[in-house]
């Protein structure tokens, strides 16, 4: 376990850059939920979490397109390959994850436990 901060250190909607264990790894607070990406795009390396803020992106069924996911979604700043940061899934490749992070809370600090295994996908992931 790493604390990263505390609480105000991470308003709603805002993320930062930490080091834990060696690693580079965002901590994200989407809707007041803690999540940590690994700090590397699976394209080239890139530093994932160095963009400026999280985003929505569109989903379609064939017929039609609609915004979702908002505050979710985390652009690779070299080539804008897109990420869903509660899961780690690429949305343009799914079968392909950055590693995620378990964060909590304790008291008012920020905790980040190391690397968690790769997890089967949910029905729910995008």
């Amino acid at each position: 376990m790493t604390v990263v901060g505390r609480v105000a250190d991470f308003p709603e909607g805002s993320h930062r850059v930490v080091s834990v264990d060696g690693r580079s790894v965002g901590v994200f607070n989407i809707g007041g939920r803690f999540y940590g990406l690994l700090n590397r795009c699976a394209h080239q390396g890139g530093p994932l979490c160095a963009a400026k803020r999280t985003t929505g992106t569109l989903v379609g069924d064939g017929r039609r397109l609609e915004w979702a996911y908002e505050g979710e979604i985390i652009a690779c700043p070299w080539h804008g390959l897109e990420y869903h940061v509660p899961t780690g899934r690429c949305l343009a490749f799914p079968h392909i994850r950055v590693r995620t992070y378990e964060v909590t809370v304790v008291g008012d600090d920020v905790v980040v436990t190391p690397a968690s295994s790769p997890r089967p996908p949910a029905a729910s992931d995008p």
